[in-house]
Protein backbone atom coordinates (compact mmCIF):
# COMPACT_ATOMS: atom_id res chain seq x y z
CA UNK A 1 0.00 0.00 0.00
CA UNK A 2 1.26 3.05 -1.17
CA UNK A 3 0.79 6.40 0.85
CA UNK A 4 1.06 9.85 -0.82
CA UNK A 5 2.83 12.91 1.00
CA UNK A 6 3.13 15.87 -0.37
CA UNK A 7 6.41 17.11 -1.13
CA UNK A 8 8.30 13.95 -0.23
CA UNK A 9 8.71 12.59 -4.15
CA UNK A 10 11.09 15.57 -4.01
CA UNK A 11 8.75 17.71 -6.41
CA UNK A 12 9.30 20.95 -4.33
CA UNK A 13 11.84 23.59 -5.33
CA UNK A 14 14.31 24.69 -3.08
CA UNK A 15 13.16 26.74 -0.53
CA UNK A 16 9.84 25.73 -1.38
CA UNK A 17 7.33 25.73 1.30
CA UNK A 18 5.31 22.42 1.37
CA UNK A 19 2.27 21.25 3.94
CA UNK A 20 2.54 18.37 5.91
CA UNK A 21 0.64 16.68 8.71
CA UNK A 22 -2.08 18.47 9.87
CA UNK A 23 -1.78 21.20 6.94
CA UNK A 24 1.13 22.90 8.91
CA UNK A 25 3.68 24.17 6.29
CA UNK A 26 6.81 23.76 6.75
CA UNK A 27 10.24 24.83 4.47
CA UNK A 28 12.85 22.58 3.39
CA UNK A 29 15.95 23.56 4.97
CA UNK A 30 18.83 24.59 2.19
CA UNK A 31 22.54 23.84 1.88
CA UNK A 32 24.78 26.76 3.09
CA UNK A 33 27.36 25.98 -0.22
CA UNK A 34 24.97 25.61 -2.66
CA UNK A 35 21.49 26.97 -2.04
CA UNK A 36 19.62 24.05 -2.71
CA UNK A 37 17.86 21.69 -0.62
CA UNK A 38 20.34 20.14 2.36
CA UNK A 39 20.68 16.66 1.18
CA UNK A 40 20.92 13.69 3.65
CA UNK A 41 24.30 11.80 3.36
CA UNK A 42 24.41 10.41 6.48
CA UNK A 43 24.85 6.96 4.90
CA UNK A 44 27.73 6.08 2.51
CA UNK A 45 27.96 9.83 1.33
CA UNK A 46 25.38 10.15 -0.97
CA UNK A 47 22.11 11.62 -0.98
CA UNK A 48 19.04 9.73 0.80
CA UNK A 49 16.01 9.16 -1.62
CA UNK A 50 13.96 6.11 -0.24
CA UNK A 51 11.62 6.98 2.06
CA UNK A 52 9.92 4.22 5.47
CA UNK A 53 5.98 5.28 6.98
CA UNK A 54 5.60 3.37 9.60
CA UNK A 55 2.16 1.50 10.24
CA UNK A 56 1.65 4.19 12.99
CA UNK A 57 2.19 6.61 10.92
CA UNK A 58 -0.05 5.60 8.12
CA UNK A 59 -2.69 5.27 10.74
CA UNK A 60 -2.55 8.47 12.36
CA UNK A 61 -2.50 10.24 8.23
CA UNK A 62 -5.93 7.83 8.12
CA UNK A 63 -7.65 8.84 11.48
CA UNK A 64 -6.46 12.50 10.58
CA UNK A 65 -8.22 12.08 6.83
CA UNK A 66 -11.16 10.36 8.48
CA UNK A 67 -11.70 13.41 10.97
CA UNK A 68 -11.62 15.83 8.01
CA UNK A 69 -14.38 14.21 6.62
CA UNK A 70 -16.39 14.56 9.76
CA UNK A 71 -19.18 17.08 9.32
CA UNK A 72 -18.38 20.08 11.34
CA UNK A 73 -22.25 19.92 13.17
CA UNK A 74 -23.90 16.87 14.12
CA UNK A 75 -27.61 18.57 12.92
CA UNK A 76 -29.20 15.11 14.48
CA UNK A 77 -27.61 16.02 17.63
CA UNK A 78 -28.37 19.92 16.97
CA UNK A 79 -32.19 18.67 16.08
CA UNK A 80 -32.45 16.85 19.06
CA UNK A 81 -31.36 19.48 21.23
CA UNK A 82 -33.17 22.03 20.12
CA UNK A 83 -36.76 20.07 20.30
CA UNK A 84 -36.01 18.98 23.81
CA UNK A 85 -35.53 22.74 24.53
CA UNK A 86 -38.84 24.21 22.62
CA UNK A 87 -40.66 21.23 24.77
CA UNK A 88 -39.04 22.30 27.92
CA UNK A 89 -37.71 19.06 28.75
CA UNK A 90 -34.05 20.02 28.24
CA UNK A 91 -32.28 19.71 31.52
CA UNK A 92 -29.30 21.03 32.44
CA UNK A 93 -27.09 18.26 34.47
CA UNK A 94 -25.05 20.98 36.42
CA UNK A 95 -22.57 18.01 38.31
CA UNK A 96 -22.06 16.37 34.66
CA UNK A 97 -20.97 19.69 33.68
CA UNK A 98 -18.56 20.44 36.56
CA UNK A 99 -17.15 16.90 35.96
CA UNK A 100 -16.54 17.14 32.59
CA UNK A 101 -14.96 20.97 32.70
CA UNK A 102 -12.59 19.16 35.50
CA UNK A 103 -11.43 16.23 32.89
CA UNK A 104 -10.79 18.58 30.40
CA UNK A 105 -8.80 20.78 32.94
CA UNK A 106 -6.77 17.49 33.59
CA UNK A 107 -6.18 16.44 30.61
CA UNK A 108 -4.91 20.12 29.33
CA UNK A 109 -2.56 20.25 32.36
CA UNK A 110 -0.80 17.11 31.55
CA UNK A 111 -0.07 18.43 28.13
CA UNK A 112 3.98 19.85 27.98
CA UNK A 113 4.11 23.77 28.08
CA UNK A 114 5.61 25.52 25.01
CA UNK A 115 7.38 28.73 25.65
Amino acid sequence: MASNISGIDGAAGPGQVISVGAGRPIQRPQDPVSGGPSADTSKGGSPQQDVQITGTARQLADLDQHVRNLPDVNEQKVAQLRSAIEQGTYQVRPRHVADQLLSLERSLSSLPDKE
